[in-house]
């Protein structure tokens, strides 16, 4: 790596998102006018609609949720404003304060909103019918059904606004804690402070010592928080847990498969293909065991390289690799990734106060998406960037559906940004010619499938621990919390890796489960479907695009099974997870093979 005396400059420095597409500032007369109108703009459309939903003619009930869709679009437009200029400041009080206010502000008008769902949910299978047939009203289609699929699961009008507005001072004000407390976390060693993202992106170092000095740094770090953030899991999972008995919802995971549209059985069976596969990552960490020459392998060991380079990407660098990557799918892929650069959508430097991690916001229907991410610089990095930009092209394309359609279930989310970082990894992969550097390129590629399928199924199986022991037995400890993540992450490891003294405590620091209880299944489920789609699209390139963007611009107005349909994949098949498993079995053999060739040593297992 960089040694102590260099400095990379990754260039990323002034790579700052422009958010006036949104509103010029947070004291803009655009941003208060709006964020003051909301809550008499909401009671207005309840004082003309509450109590006439079922007797509405199509035309009428068009007006209506048109009506609904451009108050739901500004409610994107100001609460995506409000978080995204507090991500890069979280330590600031007047950008926490101005979050605080647009949070308490949009709660309190969604209440007025709240009649709409209740009464469109509780109408008759007919009158339902005749809704979603009328010809103004096909493109609504599938919210329709959404909403009617919740029905069953709704409480009075009353309860709703109830529990909307008191959200904001339970849940999401715990949800804002932690994010807080995780940000505000400095990690010191060997006398220096270290953020969140320098330190945990230090774990892909070339040195064994300093990472294991690096995860040591971690686990003390993390265990002087245990007692907070365990605290808050448990007020997290206690308030899921009312939620979830009073709705009756039979699993804690039940919403969640609701919203993902897969039926229990559907994700269990997902869950349960991928825990009988387990043997593919210890089949990986014994590669890398030999590749490294190390005797025993260690959680820090996981994400070592296996090429000793110190190899940075700048940023200029790394855009060239992803646009063309890209490009090389179809131009107007291309053409939209460029303007992520060109016209400032992106956050990319690594300062104090910033949160950690990478998304892409979708915003507002008429705005665009915006990607942050931290770049330092890696490769890691550079496939981070062909990730976001991913879902950023989702985004874009989906939002001509409109605020109510735009947006897809968490299953779908995830395919456009892991095709994008297949395509861009294997524009990279088929140049390389050197056998040890493709190696190096495929252990590192099998890694991060790895965690994104088995980690996230393995996460899952601890969430779902967590989840049922705290409504049998109350109360988890610190002790308790630390004993179910070692068991449901050994269980994945098996003998391959051996986890050290403290590494009990990582369970603190993953924001999904307080952002989005039963999430991260979704990643292996996007993951094994993309790779099911790129071995259509490898098989037939002819016409796939087209396919693909069409898939991408139905954003939520379809489900996974019919988006997937023109594909000829059936998501509802349980069978079907093999496919994408066994894309990543073969990526492993040639892995070993590649291995056995260079060195004479042996690892594949039959």
């Amino acid at each position: 790596m960089i040694s102590e005396n260099q400095q990379f400059v990754s260039g990323a420095d002034n790579v700052i998102w422009d958010l006036t597409d949104l509103y010029p500032s947070a004291v803009s007369k655009e941003f208060v006018a709006d964020l003051n109108g909301l809550n008499e703009r909401c009671a207005d459309f309840k004082s003309r609609w509450k109590g006439k939903v079922a007797t509405l003619t199509p035309p009428q009930f068009f007006e209506a949720l048109l009506e609904y869709e451009e108050i739901h679009e500004a409610f994107d437009r100001i609460m995506s404003f409000a978080h995204l200029q507090w991500t890069t400041q979280t330590t600031n009080p007047e950008a926490g304060k101005s979050l605080q206010t647009a949070r308490e502000v949009a709660s309190t008008a969604s209440m007025n909103l709240v009649f709409f769902v209740v009464e469109t949910g509780r109408l008759s299978a007919e009158q339902h019918a005749i809704a979603a047939g009328a010809p103004e009203l096909q493109k609504y289609k599938h919210w329709f059904d959404n909403i009617r699929s919740f029905q069953q699961y709704q409480l009075s009008e009353e309860v709703e606004e109830v529990l909307s507005v008191t959200g904001l001072t339970s849940r999401s004000a715990w949800v804002r804690f932690f994010d807080q407390v995780s940000n505000e976390q400095v990690y010191v060693m060997d006398g220096k402070e270290f953020t969140g993202p320098q330190i945990f992106t230090m774990l892909h170092d070339n040195d064994r010592n300093a990472r294991e000095s690096v995860a040591r740094t971690i686990s003390e770090g993390l265990k002087n928080n245990a007692s907070t953030n365990a605290y808050i899991f448990n007020t997290v999972i206690a308030d899921h847990a009312t939620q979830m008995k009073l709705r009756k919802f039979p699993t804690w995971l039940s919403e969640r498969n609701l919203s993902n549209e897969v039926t229990d059985q559907g994700a269990l069976s997902l869950i349960h293909a991928v825990e009988s596969r387990y043997s593919t990552v210890q089949r990986l960490f014994e590669l890398k065991r030999n590749i490294l020459g190390y005797d025993k392998f260690y959680d820090y060991d996981r994400y070592a390289p296996v090429m000793a380079t110190s190899r940075l990407w700048t940023w200029a660098e790394a855009k060239e690799i992803v646009v063309n990557a890209y490009m090389s799918f179809h131009p107007k892929m291309g053409e939209i990734v460029e303007m992520f650069f060109d016209k400032n959508w992106i956050h990319a430097p690594v300062i104090k106060g910033k949160s950690s991690g990478a998304f892409s916001a979708g915003t507002a229907a008429s705005v665009h998406p915006y990607i942050f991410m931290n770049y330092t610089g890696t490769a890691r990095d550079v496939q981070t960037l062909a990730h976001e930009l991913g879902h950023g092209v989702h985004q874009y394309l989906s939002r001509k559906k409109g605020s109510l359609l735009m947006h897809t279930p968490l299953t779908v989310a995830e395919t456009a940004s892991v095709f994008g970082e297949i395509i861009t990894f294997n524009s990279l992969f088929d140049k390389e010619t050197d056998n040890s550097a493709r190696l190096g390129m495929l252990v590192e590629k099998l890694t991060d499938m790895t965690n994104t399928v088995f980690r996230q199924i393995a996460l899952n199986r601890f969430e779902d621990a967590i989840h049922t022991t705290r409504r049998s037995q109350g109360e988890l400890s610190v002790d308790t919390l630390c004993e179910l993540w070692m068991q449901t992450q050994q269980d994945q490891f098996g003998e391959s890796v051996t986890l050290t003294d403290g590494y009990q405590y990582w369970w603190s620091y993953i924001s999904h489960f307080i952002h989005t209880p039963g999430y991260v299944y979704a990643y292996a489920y996007g993951e094994l479907l993309v790779l099911a789609l790129y071995e259509k699209y490898k098989k037939n390139r002819s016409g796939f695009p087209e396919l693909y963007f069409t898939m991408l611009e139905a954003g939520g107005s379809k489900s996974p099974r019919e988006l997937m349909e023109p594909f000829g994949i059936n998501v509802e098949d349980p069978a079907f997870w093999n496919t994408g498993l066994d894309v990543m079995d073969r990526g492993l053999r040639e892995a070993e093979e590649l291995f056995a060739a260079l060195t004479g040593i042996s690892t594949a297992q039959t």
